[in-house]
């Protein structure tokens, strides 16, 4: 067995090989692009495996690299310390201690989606980037009626409020900023609107969307760019793995009986951080047991409605996951006292049939747990249809 360790470039990239013994049998600089490091893998005796860091258009890689080795790593670039902390950092360098990393079994790996889901996830984040744009647009129209002294209208970006912008007299210069701002935002707004469709198509045949927006105040948006990165319930073995995943756990720095937490990591996708929070405030309103939770964590301290928030999108997750892996309903329990008796579903759920099995029905009883301490609120109800991602 070979072990490959590949730098790639856009331009050139390096190639390092070790034997079956960790000893380097050839090192090579290969120039031109993808399409040039592709053939010489495929020139590399077989059987191998390979491995090189997640970058810009891994996935492709990783869709033409799998065929023709043994196994495929994709190493996470945030984690390689052995590499990012060197004195010496370079392509042939880099190669190198990603084949040993390799043969030593040391590589420390992520997840590589299906053609499809990766450009769902690609939709769902130019739609937040367009969002932006957006919100930068509007920014702008409020900056120019605030620096001329004009107090804009109520509603300002609707139709009426947009009609009462054009009418305002300007001079030459400021009419020409208006007009190319409003031109783009209308630009903008009809480009989301048009993203927005073709991700409800997504959505309307995907039952873990509806499934999921059965919680309070989780919507279509939030619904679907967790679904969209979880990709796979199975990979995460425990509940509170989602946490760490999305960023939302503290970070650590433990040395003998001391134990500090900081803000927390970060790591993950912004975006569906970003929709959980959203989705959190909203199930602060809806729902009394999350609205009880979050107070739980505040403590009745305002300065730490921040810290607060956040506990309850960790728990959102860990409840999405959860219901994502058992295929449940999720209702609130003083909804379900209120409905009679035998409204419960069928007895065994179909969903995800070929996922990881569902929790075991002491913790179904008790609504399930993530980490020690944290204990899932509410209670959930059977579905009944398959909950795979797209492709």
């Amino acid at each position: 067995m070979n072990y490959v360790g590949l730098d790639v470039g856009l331009r050139k990239s390096s190639l390092h090989i070790l034997d079956s013994n960790g000893k380097a049998v050839k090192r090579k600089e290969v120039g031109g692009g993808w399409g040039k490091l592709i053939e010489a893998v495929r020139q590399i005796p077989r059987p191998f495996t390979l491995c090189y860091e997640a970058s810009c258009g891994y996935g492709y890689r990783y869709d033409h690299f799998s065929p023709l080795a043994e196994r495929g790593a994709v190493g996470h670039p945030g984690q390689l310390r052995l590499i990012f902390r060197a004195k010496r950092k370079n392509n042939r360098v880099d190669a190198e201690k990603l084949a040993k990393l390799l043969y030593l079994d040391a590589v420390p790996q992520v997840y590589v989606p299906s053609v499809n889901v990766r450009a769902w996830r690609a939709l769902i984040e130019f739609r937040q980037k367009l969002l932006r744009r957006r919100v930068s647009l509007k920014n702008q129209v409020r900056a120019l009626l605030r620096g001329l002294g004009i107090v804009p209208v109520r509603g300002l970006w609707s139709k009426k409020g947009l009609a009462w912008l054009a009418e305002q007299k300007l001079s030459s210069m400021d009419d020409l900023r208006r007009a190319m701002m409003v031109d783009d935002l209308v630009q903008v707004n009809a480009r989301i609107r048009q993203l927005e469709s073709e991700l409800k198509k997504i959505a309307d045949g995907h039952p873990a969307m509806a499934l999921l927006q059965t919680i309070p105040g989780v919507g279509i948006r939030t619904a679907e760019a967790f679904v969209a990165y979880v990709a796979d319930p199975r990979r995460f073995s425990r509940l509170n793995r989602i946490g760490a995943y999305l960023g939302l756990v503290p970070c650590q720095d433990a040395t003998g009986n001391t134990n500090r937490l900081g803000h927390i990591t970060r790591e993950g996708p912004a975006t569906v951080r970003k929709l959980l929070c959203e989705a959190a405030w909203q199930g602060i309103r809806r729902d009394p047991r999350t609205r009880a939770y979050f107070q739980q964590v505040m403590h009745g301290d305002e300065e730490r409605k921040k810290i607060a928030i956040v506990a309850t999108a960790h728990r959102w997750a860990r409840v999405m996951l959860a219901m994502l892996r058992n295929g449940e309903v999720y209702r609130t329990r003083e909804k379900i006292e209120e409905e009679p008796a035998g409204l419960s579903g069928p007895s065994t759920p179909p969903l995800l049939a070929d996922c990881t099995p569902a929790l075991s029905r002491k913790r179904r009883d008790r609504g399930g747990r993530g980490r020690k301490g944290g204990k899932v609120q509410g209670v959930a109800t059977r579905g009944a249809s398959s909950l795979t991602t797209p492709g």
